[in-house]
Order: structure tokens, then C-alpha cells, then sequence
């Protein structure tokens, strides 16, 4: 059995009773208490009645912290309102609400650098508050029951800039109080746009998804515009995406529903740089360059680092090495990242490359113009490997039609 109102096996209808009785001491807490709400628990753990009371415990707990009961009517800071994209704009064909999430314009950078991590998260649970809401209205309205949300991701745009780690360790801890708090509540979430640096992007964010909701994630070719009208009216999807909507003045991308996003100005910055843990730290001795090398199997690979420098600046490049075995020389290597001097000492730096070609890469931390002073570098370096079943999905979407559901890759 679905597990669902209706739907249920004897053993599941006892399991609800018992969940019931478990939890009555919150109940008056929570947003609702009918069936449907307490069953989108049960179903996240499997009706493990443990695991689902722990969880929604744990709910009651972020309610009470987030003061959810007001947070609708909370007030995000400036640079948050202003630059922190995506929105709800129209509901699809079976009543259920649309949220687009606008990846390309997104600063992941200036924001943190902008805004608190925790105003991020209040911000993002907001907008789950009123998704929530909004599946109650439409409830009343049509007189079924709505209590999930379809998503659209738009992935022009997405680059090596969202790779930034601490973006990455952020937007991940946003999909996991999605997670963690609104259980049951994704309908299913369309890719559109996707461009081939997305597999790397998704295998860094696809472990903070329950298989349930990776399940949900469709990649669509290049008819999209099309098969998001098998799912929702043109009436309801903004000119940008293909439908007839626009905002009263015309607008097609009826930026009055759906923010995009773009370059938060420095004004707004609060910090220059996030405290991040380095795992190696090296002496570059004076007149000399210190060499790491990391070996990649298969194109599409990324590698990531950051590194700061202690006193004064240092230079850095990357490589390809054109001898397999060998130390070589810069001169002798293939340039693929060109190398100049950073003040590291002052801002820590970070960057990312997309290797197109597999062989043995070499980062080069260069202190050969320096005839006094050794260098002190404190660096991680990563190899960010793209999710192999989205990589060879979309490889074979290519450009031709149609959608592909990405589910639970080994």
C-alpha cells in the first residue's frame, strides 16, 4: 500500500494510531494535525514509528527555534530579498504550486560574504513556510487535497563559481533542512538548461537528498518548454519558460513572482573571507616552487583548491604534465591554469578548473621571483567527480528530446 490516506494496510492504519498517540503531547504545536500531514512522516522513515516520532520531534524543535508560527511575516535583510534567487509563480495542472529555483545569476560568494548563514537558512525555510501555506489555500480552493510542490531548475548559467566549497556546503545545508523538515512535500523537480558541468554539481549535492527525492529529479532535453506543458498550462508558466504569463507590465519573466538573482555589490559585504580548514601546509623556500600533483582518469573531472600564504604573496598555476614519471619543469609542462602572483597573505584564494583532458595535473605554488623570504602556504585541493548515471544521462539526451529521471546512482 501507497501509505497514503485511503491507502493504507491494516498494519499501517495501526502504525498511524500508535504515531498518533506517541506524539499527542506536540500535536497542538504542529502546522496540522490530520492524517495527511502525520502520514508524510511515517512515509519519509518507512513507518518506522522510532525514526518517524524522532523526526518529528526534531520538526517541533527548528518550529520553535525559526519561530515558524511568525516567520511568514519575517523580514529578510536587503541583500537577501534583493539578491537571493527564485520564487513561486503559478500552480501546475493538478493544482499544485510552482517554485523556480535561478541558478546561473546566483552569487553564492557575495551573499555569504553579505549574509549570516543562519538569515540564509531562515530565509529558505520562509519559503517553505509559504509553500506550505500556499498547498492549504489551494486545498480550500479546489477541495482536494494539495500537500505537494513541482520544481523547476533553471541551470544556465551554472559554472565553476558555484563550485565554491563553503556555496556548496551552504546549499547543502539548505537541501537538508528541506529535507529534514518537509518531508513528502516534492512532487517532482524539473532540470531544464543543464549545462555539462552539471553532473559534477549534482554529485556534490545529491547525498543530502533522501533516494525518494533523487528519484524525483528529471533532467529534460531540449524540448523542455514542451514537457513542462504536459504538466502545467501555458497560462501558468511565465513567456520566459515557454508559457503565455507576464507580469502586469508585460514583463515575460514576471520577475514580480520570481527573483534572478545577479552580482551582489560589495556595499552590502560584511566579511572578505570565510574561516576555512586547510589540510596541508608547506614552506616554499626562497627562489624555489613547491609541486602537487593530482591525477585525473576521465574528462569532465573539476579540481578545486584554496590556499592563503603566510607574510607576503605567492604564485600559483596549474599544469599538465607532457612526461609521465618525472618531475618537470614548468616550461616543460603544458599551462592550463596560467600562473600569477596572488596577495593570499591578505585574502585567502580559491578556484577551480574543469579538465578536459585526462593525464596528470600539476598545481604549482611558485616562489622563484622571491630572493629573501620562504613562503608559508597553507592549501586543500580537491578532485570533484561528476555523478556518472546524470553524466551519461545527459550525454544522451544530448540534443535531442526528451526527459530522463535521475535516480540513485551507486
Amino acid at each position: 500500500m501507497s501509505g497514503r490516506v485511503g491507502e493504507l494496510s491494516p498494519q499501517q492504519a495501526e502504525v498511524l494510531a500508535q504515531f498518533r498517540e506517541n506524539i499527542k503531547d506536540v500535536l497542538p504545536s504542529l502546522p496540522s494535525q490530520d492524517d495527511y500531514f502525520l502520514l508524510k512522516w511515517l512515509r519519509a522513515r518507512c513507518f518506522d514509528l522510532p525514526k518517524s516520532e524522532a523526526m518529528l520531534r526534531k520538526h517541533v524543535e527548528v518550529r520553535k527555534r525559526m519561530d515558524a508560527d511568525n516567520i511568514i511575516a519575517w523580514e529578510a535583510p536587503e541583500v537577501i530579498r534583493k539578491y537571493m534567487s527564485g520564487g513561486m509563480c503559478g500552480y501546475d495542472r493538478e493544482g499544485s504550486p510552482i517554485w523556480y529555483e535561478i541558478i546561473g545569476p546566483l552569487d553564492a560568494k557575495g551573499l555569504l560574504f553579505s549574509a549570516s548563514k543562519q538569515d540564509l537558512l531562515k530565509n529558505k525555510f520562509r519559503d517553505c513556510e509559504m509553500l506550505r501555506h500556499e498547498c492549504e489555500k489551494q486545498s480550500q480552493k479546489l477541495g482536494k487535497k494539495i500537500e505537494m510542490v513541482l520544481m523547476v531548475y533553471d541551470c544556465e548559467g551554472l559554472g565553476l563559481k558555484h563550485l565554491w566549497k563553503p556555496a556548496v556546503e551552504a546549499y547543502g545545508e539548505l537541501l537538508a533542512m528541506f529535507e529534514e523538515n518537509y518531508p513528502e512535500s516534492l512532487k517532482r523537480l524539473f532540470i531544464v538548461k543543464a549545462p555539462k558541468i552539471f553532473p559534477v554539481a549534482y554529485n556534490l549535492v545529491k547525498h543530502f537528498l533522501s533516494e525518494d527525492t533523487r528519484k524525483k529529479v528529471v533532467v529534460l532535453g531540449s524540448n523542455w518548454k514542451e514537457v513542462l506543458q504536459k504538466y502545467i498550462d501555458p497560462s501558468q508558466i511565465p513567456v520566459e519558460y515557454g508559457g503565455t504569463l507576464t507580469d502586469p507590465d508585460g514583463n515575460p519573466k514576471c520577475p514580480s513572482k520570481i527573483n534572478y538573482g545577479g552580482d551582489v555589490p560589495q556595499q552590502y559585504y560584511v566579511r572578505d573571507q570565510l574561516a576555512q580548514p586547510y589540510e596541508h601546509t608547506v614552506v616554499v623556500n626562497r627562489g624555489s616552487s613547491h609541486q602537487v600533483e593530482y591525477e585525473i582518469l576521465a574528462p569532465g573531472c573539476v579540481l578545486r583548491w584554496q590556499f592563503k600564504s603566510e607574510g607576503s604573496d605567492v604564485g600559483f598555476g596549474v599544469y599538465l604534465k607532457t612526461k609521465v614519471g618525472e618531475r618537470q619543469r614548468a616550461g616543460d609542462m603544458t599551462e592550463v591554469f596560467p600562473t600569477q602572483r596572488y596577495n593570499a597573505h591578505m585574502v585567502p584564494e580559491d578556484g577551480s578548473l574543469t579538465c578536459s583532458t585526462p593525464g596528470i595535473y600539476v598545481l604549482r605554488f611558485d616562489n622563484t621571483y622571491s630572493y629573501i623570504h620562504a613562503k608559508k602556504v597553507s592549501y586543500s585541493v580537491e578532485v570533484l567527480l561528476p555523478d556518472a548515471t546524470s553524466a551519461q544521462q545527459i550525454q544522451q539526451l544530448g540534443d535531442k528530446l526528451g526527459e530522463v529521471a535521475l535516480d540513485q546512482s551507486p
